[in-house]
C-alpha cells in the first residue's frame, strides 16, 4: 500500500485552519476553494467535485477535537483502499503546521493522488494564509 505524506506550513493561525478543516461539509467554500468546486452531503458523507472534473464519495469517519484532526475514506470503482487523516498543529509565529498522510491502493495511483494532494495544498494556503486575509 501507497503512504503518501504531506506536511507543511499554512500562514494562518491553527484555530482557523482547524475550523476549517473540521467544516466537513464546507471544504469547497473554506478549507480548498478553486480546487473543489462544490461539495453536496449524503448523510455523513460528502460527494465532492474537483477542478479537473472527477468525483468522490468521501466518508466521514472521526473528528477529534482535542487532537485537531480528521479521518475519512474514498469509496471508489478504481480505488481499492482510500483512507487519510489531516491533523493541524501550533507552529510559532500564529502559523500552522499541517500535516495530511493518505494511504492509498492500488499503488499505481499514488502518483495521481500526491499531484492531487499539491493542488490541494496551493487552494489551502492561498485560501487560509495571511495574505490571503
Amino acid at each position: 500500500m501507497a503512504s503518501i505524506h504531506k506536511d507543511f506550513i499554512i500562514d494562518a493561525h491553527p484555530d482557523q485552519v482547524w475550523d476549517a478543516l473540521r467544516d466537513f461539509s464546507a471544504v469547497h467554500q473554506r478549507l480548498a476553494p478553486g480546487f473543489v468546486t462544490e461539495c453536496r452531503m449524503d448523510g455523513p458523507d460528502r460527494i465532492v467535485t474537483f477542478s479537473n472534473g472527477t468525483a468522490a464519495r468521501e466518508l466521514f469517519v472521526d473528528c477529534d477535537e482535542a487532537r485537531r484532526r480528521l479521518v475519512y475514506a474514498v469509496v471508489s470503482e478504481r480505488i481499492k483502499q482510500h483512507s487519510a487523516s489531516a491533523q493541524v498543529f501550533a507552529e510559532g509565529d500564529g502559523r500552522t503546521r499541517f500535516v495530511w498522510i493518505v494511504d492509498v491502493l492500488p499503488n499505481e495511483i499514488a502518483p495521481y493522488i500526491s499531484g492531487q494532494m499539491d493542488l490541494s495544498i496551493q487552494a489551502m494556503q492561498k485560501a487560509l494564509g495571511r495574505s490571503a486575509a
